[in-house]
């Protein structure tokens, strides 16, 4: 089973003890290393000015405000609080790297939210979770890890489903030709062209290159050449999606592995289970027959 801690993007820590990780974070919330940021905005205004002649004097009122940020604990702790129940380690460990990685980009000066990104969050999410024992728990830990990011996760799976459905009535030359027609997905994609090429704030991100692929797979666009096309009329740099989608491919194939590992351990000890259950019937079986034959010598 040790296998099964190389599925994350990166080589960060596994937390298998959920319980310990809620009690140290409480316990190192004041003395945190990740300690708390600020967002710091500095204004100035002018109050008056006054001559003399022996002097001059001008007045100057400044003001400054700070939001504090939550920082990663605090957003991978208002996770494990929201869902208390525990999680096979096979999704906890990626799943609280992945929230760790939302986190940095979530809080970044540039971040604003789109629906690309949405979709690739969730393209992402419903790929490792696919598998999980149960539907119910999938979506609450959905629900949970979503609103520990202080987003909203009903708009996360409105909007993919929307950015689906569009994808689905595409060819590739309609996907890429997009700036030249109107409608709500059109639309969006018009206002992360122009924040992208430096008109608002943008910040490109691993989510958003998969969500990038999804289109074009649910477009059925396979040529390189499409994404290529999509890219420069997104003004993205697909340096960056080719390496962040070989992540992403190499992420689902050691998922892949990971679960059938998994899933040979789960059969295998259930086999054995059965194999005692059976066991021990044999032996009540063969102790109820000595006990029913001396009581009949009796």
């Amino acid at each position: 089973m040790a296998a099964l801690t190389s599925l994350s993007f990166s080589a960060l820590s596994h937390f298998s003890d959920r319980k310990a990780l809620i009690a140290s974070s409480t316990r190192n919330s004041a003395s945190n290393s990740d300690g708390f940021r600020l967002r710091t905005s500095f204004s100035c205004h002018y109050v008056g000015f006054r001559t003399s002649t022996s002097s001059s004097r001008m007045v100057i009122h400044c003001m400054s405000s700070t939001t504090a940020l939550p920082t990663v604990s605090e957003t991978k702790l208002n996770f494990l609080k929201a869902y208390k129940r525990p999680i096979p380690s096979i999704y906890n460990s990626v799943l609280l790297e992945l929230i760790v990685q939302q986190h940095l980009i979530r809080y970044k000066r540039t971040y604003s939210y789109d629906p690309v990104f949405a979709l690739g969050f969730v393209t992402v999410y419903d790929q490792l979770m696919d598998g999980y024992p149960s539907d119910e728990d999938r979506e609450a830990i959905f629900q949970a890890y979503i609103k520990a990011l202080n987003e909203d996760p009903e708009q996360y799976r409105i909007d993919a489903k929307k950015m689906e459905e569009w994808a689905r009535s595409q060819t590739a030359s309609s996907l890429v030709d997009f700036s030249s027609r109107e409608g709500e997905v059109e639309g969006t994609l018009k206002d992360i062209a122009e924040r992208a090429g430096g008109k608002g704030s943008f910040s490109y991100s691993r989510f958003f290159a998969v969500g990038l692929f999804r289109l074009l797979e649910l477009a059925n666009a396979s040529e390189p050449t499409v994404l290529e096309k999509l890219c420069a009329a997104l003004n993205i740099n697909k340096k960056s999606v080719d390496r962040d989608l070989d992540i992403y491919r190499n992420l689902l194939s050691k998922l892949v592995q990971a679960k059938d590992l998994l899933k040979e351990y789960v059969d295998r000890e259930k086999k054995k289970r059965e194999e005692r259950a059976e066991s021990q019937k044999a032996n009540e079986a063969v102790t109820q027959c000595l006990g029913d034959y001396q009581h009949a010598r009796q």
